[in-house]
């Protein structure tokens, strides 16, 4: 298995730090390891040294979510942890104050669990998610959301293999290269190898990029028709 990425969720709501945990628990790569209901729990846990990447709310009690980013940034400089907004606010306003604080990326909570899964760990290998302003716009804008699935998929996506197929898929839903090779009987690295030449084919940057493509396009939904 490959390095666990080690996660805190910082919410003032505890079911949904209770759902979001449940969620997360399926992706073998990470691991939780704290929780925080407040800005100030939010620093206090960052500087424990231990977390990896923080799940960040933007409205919480006491102190938000923006001002304990800077807070931890501040204090901690390199050493802290990779943060990702995570909030119901879809705003460009928002997007703006997260990036000034310090977050590495900002996403709504509505997003896919598997495009959740991919921004921690894009984020934790050092990318930033505010291209665009943020994945969660594309998302949302996806004919995907408001009309029938296409009649044909992209030209693109035709153009790959059957291996690819079936590896674009499960790299979609938020798998790790490790586990993909376990359900494919291959090594990591021909993981590595397949998902370097779909980015390639497909014209796409990262795996941020594959995961909006693969819901823009209904690709997940017909995958699980």
């Amino acid at each position: 298995m490959s390095e666990r990425i080690r996660y805190a969720i910082c919410d003032d709501h505890g079911l949904f730090r209770t759902g979001l945990a449940m969620i997360l628990k399926h992706a073998e790569d990470l691991e939780l390891v704290g929780e925080a209901q407040n800005g100030r729990e939010a620093i206090a846990l960052a500087e424990r040294g231990d977390v990896d990447v923080m799940l960040m709310d933007i409205r919480m009690p006491d102190m938000d979510g923006i001002q304990a980013t800077r807070a931890i940034r501040e204090r901690m400089g390199e050493r802290a942890p990779r943060i990702l907004v995570l909030t119901t606010l879809d705003l460009d306003e928002a997007v703006e104050r997260s990036v000034r604080a310090g977050a590495s990326g900002f996403i709504l909570k509505a997003a896919e669990p598997g495009l959740l899964v991919a921004a921690i760990r894009s984020i934790h290998a050092g990318g930033r998610l505010f291209a665009s302003n943020a994945v969660a716009e594309l998302l949302e804008q996806s004919p995907l959301a408001q009309a029938p699935q296409p009649v044909e998929l992209p030209a693109a996506y035709q153009t790959l293999s059957e291996r690819e197929r079936d590896i674009f898929i499960l790299a979609a839903a938020g798998l790790s290269n490790a586990e993909i090779a376990a359900k494919e009987f291959v090594s990591a690295g021909t993981v590595k190898t397949h998902i370097s030449h779909i980015l390639q084919k497909l014209s796409l940057r990262d795996r941020i990029q594959l995961v909006v493509y693969a819901y823009e396009h209904g690709i997940i939904e017909r995958s699980r028709a």
